[in-house]
């Protein structure tokens, strides 16, 4: 079997991507720390925000993350433990449990995402075009749909 090397544009729009990544990660959890969160955390917080009654199956939640129901318990464990979440029992079914975003979880991330949001515009959109935008987006929702269609 013979390897069909990346081409000379692919290795660079991949290196860039690679270098970039962690990079931009970093500077993001670091701009979460003075709140408290993680990227982790915040991804939980938001999630939650945007469900329905501001809660969701644990299944569900693990899912949306791309989880294990471990990984999820751990992820939650501190912000339970913070009162930010609280799990809660389905009462029509109880093999069923929910991660629900609490009060001081909605204050908590009302608190973060002004932050937050201005950290992404400088960190990940700072000096690109709007038509370079819209491209990225194009980009990483075809990459998306790949990844979802051949996820191995």
């Amino acid at each position: 079997m013979t390897t069909t090397w990346l081409s000379a544009s692919e290795m660079r729009a991949w290196r860039n991507f690679i270098e970039s990544v962690s990079t931009l990660t970093t500077a993001m959890e670091n701009d979460l720390a003075p709140f408290g969160l993680t990227n982790g955390d915040y991804e939980v917080l938001v999630r939650l925000s945007e469900a329905e009654s501001e809660r969701l199956r644990m299944c569900d939640l693990a899912t949306a993350l791309q989880l294990s129901p471990s990984g999820l318990t751990r992820r939650l464990d501190g912000l339970v433990t913070t009162g930010l979440v609280e799990r809660v029992a389905c009462p029509s079914d109880r093999r069923v449990m929910f991660a629900a975003l609490t009060p001081a979880g909605h204050a908590k991330l009302a608190e973060a995402a002004p932050d937050h949001v201005a950290s992404v515009r400088k960190r990940f959109f700072k000096g690109l075009s709007h038509e370079q935008v819209q491209s990225l987006g194009e980009i990483f929702e075809t990459m998306r749909a790949n990844l979802t269609a051949c996820p191995s």
